[in-house]
């Protein structure tokens, strides 16, 4: 374990009681609340494919950027609430960066109306498909 984060058998995964508290977790019902959701499920995002789209209903104006008393929960933040917790149960480990002549990096990207996703993956030899090593969205 370094800085929080579990290291089994040469993969980085969500540790299952930071997947239990966060499944766990009650729609927010304040600014304050929403921006503290997001730092917790913003703490595993590169197990998150897509990661950025998925919360940008968070970012509307009446979300997060209203004042005080503005706070509203539109049937877009409640889908991206659920979308977002369902993601971290099903979010996969990330690899090692291995070195090595016969090891493959491959980094696969996107340009989306939402802006970029990118993703690097790396394939040793005897692997069909590789592992990947993060998920990242702007």
């Amino acid at each position: 374990q370094f800085l929080g984060l579990k290291w089994q058998d040469g993969r980085h995964q969500i540790p299952l009681n930071a997947i239990n508290k966060i499944t766990a977790m009650s729609p927010p019902t304040s600014k304050k609340e929403t921006q503290a959701f997001l730092g917790v499920v913003g703490f595993q995002r590169m197990h998150i494919p897509n990661y950025s789209l998925i919360v940008s209903p968070y970012h509307q104006p009446v979300a997060l950027h209203g004042k005080k008393n503005d706070f509203k929960w539109d049937p877009e933040q409640r889908q991206a609430f659920e979308q977002i917790k369902e993601e971290i149960v099903h979010a996969v480990a990330l690899g090692l960066v291995q070195a090595g002549q016969d090891v493959k990096n491959v980094l696969y990207t996107a340009a989306e109306e939402n802006g970029p996703t990118w993703s690097l993956w790396q394939k040793a030899p005897g692997e069909t498909r590789g592992r990947p090593l993060g998920f990242w969205s702007r």
